[in-house]
């Protein structure tokens, strides 16, 4: 690809003015995007960061062709073309070749949105409260990437139903399509997929702030989710593992493909640098997640390891690790040369480095998509498969004794990556503090750690087995993430070592980790969650709308279902008990004397919960326990009543720790207030001032002298003033 850092002046269309002439260079492309970019969302028709000169349209073309064949390739060399439904008639060639060609183009718009979006808010700084003048063409550019990105998946939707009935797209019928997208899980994905992309087609076309676009760069991160949670990974015979890796892996590939693609259709900024920095270090954390979610994914697809080169499926995941290999290369290359050279004002060499790297992108997206079209050597629902294991996901444990609780791990990538982040980034800013000289406690660095550790045992180890089929380990399992983990969580601090340890950004319109941590905790849904009442009705609300409704065996049928279940425990018990002892900044906290109470009735509420759990006749989530309840376990009342009778009694203890430890900081803030006011009446003795009691106590006495009696016509008791606590 050719240098861009000059290119001849070109007129700019845009409100306002008919024209606006630049001269090379990148700074009067900046100036010129800021002349027709707006202050306040006013859009500019056809901006452009300058002419794309020759061979501008070479990287585009050049990845569209790359994808298209590596992925035709890829198809016939995995069997995909080949591979027919076992009993239904063909769906046609225009099913067979559209499907994954959409797929393709429904991934690929949908990274695009990603990088954009990402780039546009967090990556490139911004001005004032909106975004920069390239970070509003970004979002421009998301804006029409995310519409196509919701045809495509709407598209999807119709060649899916005609793939899986076997039927010619022209002979489906609308209620069948209706039907499939609303009441299959596929459907359901693709059509909450389009949702979520056309609401970012929309957010991103209509606003400007950064506040706006961090929001919209969220709901495109999720909308890449859902197809994550069906189809090959939904399937597999260990779907934990497999659909928590494939998320991870969808997530981490679209910031790194996306956010490299946004850099280069902004390589002309005067701030690429800062930008390119910013973005290295990610890629370097999606480098990594896209190689550990990618190898454990393929294992659990693989089967075995000689199925590496045994089978069509392992020679495409052959590929991908060459194609991983090749890119994590041109990464390194990039942080040792072209990085530097574009700090130092030389951009053409990342310019060239990073369109080839495209290039390899795309094919390695066609690629990706062809594997997900391909039969994989461990057959996804086989005919003959145990019901409990495709229930489960993995085959019924024997009776539980202490080793098996502990010896029978059933790994989650989800909260195995979140508890290796959470301990990683914790001690990482320990360090730092370290190195700077600071300390820091300890005991919140230990109460951090276990608090992950704790969540990593309960949702990887033996006691995560069965709780899918036991309500008693179910109910350990909730109370385990409810109450012990968010209070050790809590006690570790983690927002004030993070505000401590984060580095301020030099550039005062860039918004760093610790500005964007700032803004979150003092925005109004931040307010609402920890508003003691609302974080105590949250806290206590799930309990009874948990287990005295259906909601529990829809969410422990769905993986995601239940990801999300395990995960509302821990925020819910988060948000309540840093309402009660947190000591992170936030909030005005409540006196000592109210947090007491809400606490006492967060004890009331938990204790009522698991008395009509106990009393109550009714089976909780039949048609799931029902469904995989384990031959050598007690009955299912009996087992209902254990859980019962565990969340009725497990809260005592944590409760109680939580009541000395607010007991115990309310003594500490009465000593620190006692304190403060010895030392100002001893600078008020010393400056001959009176201090706020002195001043209080004129003001008693000056209300004596006008009032002398009391209300019932005796003589006021004493003169009225306040005398000084002694010594504690």
């Amino acid at each position: 690809m050719p240098d861009t850092t000059s290119r001849p002046a070109q007129p700019v269309r845009g409100p306002g003015a008919d024209s606006v002439a630049t001269t090379a260079g990148e700074a009067d492309v900046d100036d010129r995007l800021a002349a027709v970019a707006p202050v306040a969302a006013t859009p500019g028709p056809n901006l452009r960061p300058g002419s794309r000169g020759r061979g501008g349209w070479l990287v585009p073309v050049a990845a569209v062709a790359s994808a298209v064949a590596v992925l035709l390739l890829g198809l016939r060399a995995g069997d995909a073309l080949a591979v027919a439904i076992p009993g239904l008639p063909d769906p046609g060639p225009v099913t067979t070749w559209a499907l994954p060609v959409v797929r393709l183009l429904a991934d690929g718009l949908a990274t695009l949105t990603v990088g954009m979006v990402v780039t546009a808010a967090f990556l490139l700084p911004g001005d004032g409260r909106s975004v920069s003048a390239y970070g509003w063409l970004l979002l421009r550019r998301a804006g029409a990437a995310a519409a196509g990105w919701a045809a495509a998946a709407v598209t999807l939707i119709v060649l899916t139903v005609s793939d899986l009935l076997g039927v010619p797209v022209d002979e489906l019928g609308v209620p069948t399509v209706v039907s499939f997208a609303s009441s299959i899980s596929q459907g359901r994905a693709l059509l909450l997929q389009a949702g979520l992309a056309l609401a970012v087609a929309v957010l991103a076309r209509v606003g400007v702030s950064r506040g706006l676009a961090a929001a919209t760069a969220l709901i495109a991160l999720v909308g890449v989710l859902p197809p994550a949670f069906t189809g090959h990974a939904a399937g597999a015979g260990n779907h934990q593992i497999a659909v928590s890796s494939l998320a991870l892996h969808v997530l981490a590939a679209a910031l790194w493909v996306g956010g490299l693609v946004a850099l280069l259709m902004v390589r002309r900024s005067r701030q690429l640098a800062d930008a390119a920095d910013r973005y290295g270090r990610l890629a370097l954390g999606c480098f990594v997640a896209v190689a550990v979610s990618g190898t454990a994914n393929a294992a659990v697809r693989l089967g075995d390891v000689s199925q590496l080169w045994q089978s069509r499926y392992g020679w495409l995941v052959l590929g991908k690790l060459v194609a991983l290999a090749v890119l994590g290369t041109l990464g390194a290359v990039h942080r040792s040369r072209t990085l530097p050279a574009l700090r130092a004002g030389r951009r053409g060499a990342f310019a060239r480095l990073a369109a080839g790297e495209v290039v390899v992108f795309a094919a390695t997206v066609g690629l990706a998509v062809a594997l997900s079209r391909s039969p994989t050597p461990v057959a996804q629902d086989p005919l003959d498969a145990d019901p409990i294991t495709e229930l489960l996901g993995f085959p019924m444990p024997a009776a539980p004794t202490p080793e098996r609780l502990v010896g029978q791990p059933l790994p989650d990538m989800f909260f195995l990556t979140l508890t290796v982040l959470g301990i990683g980034g914790y001690l990482a800013g320990v360090w730092r503090l370290h190195r700077a000289g600071h300390r820091w406690p300890l005991a919140r660095t230990a109460s951090w750690s276990a608090g992950l550790l704790l969540l990593a045992a309960v949702t990887n180890l033996g006691v995560a087995r069965y709780a899918y089929v036991l309500f008693s380990a179910h109910m350990v399992q909730h109370m385990v993430l409810s109450m012990l983990v968010p209070i050790l969580l809590v006690g570790g601090a983690p927002v004030t070592l993070a505000l401590r340890a984060l580095r301020r950004p030099t550039d005062p319109q860039v918004r760093g980790a610790r500005e964007w941590l700032l803004l979150a905790l003092h925005s109004r849904p931040a307010r609402l969650l920890t508003h003691p009442l609302v974080a105590l009705g949250i806290y206590a609300g799930s309990l009874f709308g948990l287990y005295l409704s259906d909601l529990l065996g829809t969410l422990m049928r769905s993986h995601l279902g239940h990801l999300a279940m395990l995960t509302h425990f821990v925020v819910a018990g988060y948000l309540l008990f840093w309402v009660l002892i947190g000591v992170d900044p936030g909030r005005p906290r409540l006196a000592h004397p109210l947090l007491v109470i809400i606490h006492l009735a967060s004890m009331m509420a938990h204790g009522f919960f698991g008395l009509v759990l106990m009393q109550t006749t009714s089976l909780i989530a039949p048609d799931w326990y029902v469904a995989v309840h384990p031959d050598w376990a007690s009955s299912l009342m009996e087992d209902q009543r254990l859980g019962a009778g565990i969340a009725w009694a497990f809260g005592e203890i944590p409760a109680a720790v939580v009541l000395v430890v607010l007991v115990r900081q309310w003594i500490r803030a009465d000593r620190r207030e006692q304190a403060r006011l010895d030392r100002a009446a001893a600078r008020a003795e010393a400056t001959g001032e009176p201090d706020d009691l002195a001043r209080y106590n004129s003001f008693l006495a000056a209300a004596g002298r006008a009032d002398p009696t009391t209300p019932d016509g005796s003589a006021a008791p004493g003169d009225g003033r306040v005398r000084r606590a002694g010594p504690d």
